[in-house]
């Protein structure tokens, strides 16, 4: 069944399909040795299709395994300033994979890793809502009707955030601990809504997305979800 390239090569781990869309357009993939200009490009998925010179193998079972990201890592697979990214320090034995969104440099906790590019963007999709929750350390002062303000939903910089869910765990002298749900998840967003309620994040960390746990996961350890619980947790969302 004829299907668009850059979703052939998400499906097959190499990249999401946006990322396959860009290298397109960049020439960097070929079909049957010809290289291809424009992503609006059918395959059947029985053609020699390479990336960087490399033969694609085909889609393989859809599979997703959850990582604990230690803070000093960037969610990239190329840092252009060399930084050790999260896919340097995955185990050799995993396969090539995608993350499920990012966590940035100084941010810690649950990272989606999948060998399915088409599945990482079905969950990323602010459409489909996947509530993401936090525990975030803070230093300052706490004032309650400024979080009450966020929860709401904030214009900062002209960029729009929706509303999220924010409780008070735990003060300790000028430290608070607070667990903050969203369901979009814009870029650096908790620090920048701490920011604009004169907080600073002191530590931050992702304990679920949707109805996968960070649960009792050690810094930098990784496992994988089983395919009936991912069978179980997607089937109606995703064919997988």
């Amino acid at each position: 069944m004829a299907q668009r390239l850059a979703k052939f090569m998400a499906r097959t781990g190499v990249c999401s399909r946006r990322e396959a869309e860009a290298y397109i357009l960049q020439g960097r993939v070929s079909v049957n040795g010809k290289i291809i200009e424009t992503p609006a490009f059918n395959v059947e998925g029985d053609e020699v299709i390479a990336f960087d010179g490399e033969k694609l193998k085909a889609a393989e079972q859809t599979r997703l395994w959850l990582y604990y990201k230690p803070t000093g890592l960037v969610t990239t697979h190329k840092d252009e300033k060399g930084r050790q990214t999260v896919f340097d320090a995955l185990p050799p034995s995993m396969p090539r994979v995608v993350s499920v969104g990012r966590l940035d440099l100084n941010s810690e906790g649950l990272l989606l890793l999948t060998n399915n590019g088409e599945l990482s963007r079905e969950l990323e999709l602010p459409k489909n809502a996947w509530s993401r929750r936090y525990r975030v350390r803070v230093h300052g002062r706490v004032d309650e009707d400024k979080l009450n303000d966020l929860q709401d939903g904030v214009s900062i910089d002209g960029v729009s955030y929706g509303k999220v869910l924010i409780d008070v765990e735990q003060k300790v002298g000028t430290n608070t601990w607070l667990c903050v749900s969203l369901s979009e998840g814009k870029n650096r967003e908790i620090r920048k809504l701490m920011k604009f309620i004169g907080l600073e994040v002191a530590r931050l960390i992702r304990v679920s997305y949707g109805p996968f746990q960070l649960g009792s996961l050690k810094k930098g350890e990784v496992r994988e979800v089983p395919f009936k619980v991912l069978k179980e947790q997607l089937g109606g969302r995703f064919k997988l």
